[in-house]
């Protein structure tokens, strides 16, 4: 199984007309000193942002470079690899996974931002899932891009822009990254993974169009299993009483970082629903449930699917809204449609284990 990209990878995959985007302002110098990269989960945001890294601290037109002339970012120079590495000085990645960024953590980004780069052009800084910084956080920072120091880039990312503050989005130049076409997944596997096409293909539906989570599943079943555990989930509780649905809501509440994923996942899931019980199999993305699927679309109604769908979309903007968890996932579960005609049997509990 592979671990790492072939080296003839490019630095990102898809994502083209933000790529030209940023070339454009590399080329005419007119880049912003502050970003923000939103999207779903896995979807190449942080990637992106070390792709903006690498190209205003390439070395690729330097004497040094041992490629001059070479595009910019060229991956190959020290800088390049430096950042891809981790270990460039004047490039920082602030990752808190399950955890908010603090107040803390932005004033000491802050007294670091007043000196010059220590051996770059620039001094970077890429703040991941900003949309979970505490609210003093946000707000600390908000001083930064009023005033940005010279030779700085900040770059946020987030799931999406609306879940950061109005005053924070209007400071930063908003690039909403979308899924990768499943093909050029695939092919992405094939070609700079090395993955065999019949698993490449399998993944890139599963990923919905995010290469990065198409990647790591192939390198760590870790991402399959969880995915596992919260399908089945659902698969059980749809079937189940009340009693049963407030426990998985409890269950799921007492993790309300990990909520979006679960929620994305779910709605993909409903989503399949939707387009089995429109008849295109076609397009499925859970395709190793297809004929689950099939059947199970059978016992809703195309209200009950779309309905269950809004229900989800809600939920998801309520626990970006910081609402109470538990009581937003009991709404939602106690909620879902329980399937009609009486010939799916409720499952066994198993909950989430």
């Amino acid at each position: 199984m592979p671990t790492k990209a072939t080296a003839d990878a490019p630095l990102v995959v898809g994502h083209e007309w933000a790529l030209d985007l940023l070339q454009h302002g590399l080329a005419q110098d007119h880049l912003t000193q502050a970003y923000l990269f939103a999207g779903p989960p896995r979807i190449g945001k942080t990637t992106l942002a070390l792709y903006l890294a690498r190209a205003v601290n390439c070395l690729a037109d330097s004497p040094v470079s041992p490629s001059p002339g070479s595009t910019k970012p060229c991956g190959k120079c020290s800088a390049c690899r430096k950042i891809g590495q981790g270990l460039h000085p004047d490039v920082r990645v602030i990752d808190e996974p399950g955890n908010s960024i603090k107040i803390a953590q932005i004033r000491e980004l802050q007294m670091e931002m007043n000196l010059a780069p220590y051996e770059g052009q620039k001094r970077v800084y890429i703040l991941c899932n900003f949309q979970q910084a505490t609210l003093e956080a946000a707000n600390c920072l908000l001083k930064t891009l009023e005033e940005p120091p010279p030779r700085v880039i900040l770059i946020l990312t987030a799931l999406q822009a609306e879940m950061l503050l109005p005053t924070i989005i209007s400071r930063c130049q908003v690039l909403s990254l979308r899924p990768l076409p499943v093909q050029q997944v695939q092919q992405a596997l094939e070609n700079h993974w090395s993955l065999e096409p019949s698993r490449a293909h399998v993944l890139a539906r599963l990923s919905g169009g995010r290469l990065g989570w198409a990647v790591e599943a192939s390198q760590d079943d870790t991402l399959l299993r969880t995915r596992e555990k919260y399908l089945v989930a659902l698969e059980q509780v749809i079937g189940q009483e009340r009693t049963e649905r407030v426990g998985l809501a409890q269950q799921l509440g007492r993790n309300p970082l990990g909520l979006p994923e679960v929620l994305d996942l779910w709605q993909g899931w409903w989503r399949d629903l939707l387009l089995a019980r429109s008849g295109n199999t076609q397009a499925l993305i859970n395709i190793d449930r297809q004929q689950t699927i099939i059947n199970e679309a059978q016992h809703y109604t195309l209200n009950d699917i779309q309905g269950c769908l809004r229900t989800i979309e809600h939920t998801a903007q309520q626990i970006e809204q910081n609402v109470n968890a538990t009581l937003a996932m009991e709404v939602l579960l106690l909620n879902m449609p329980r399937p009609r005609d009486g010939e799916m049997q409720p499952r066994p509990e198993r909950g989430v284990q």
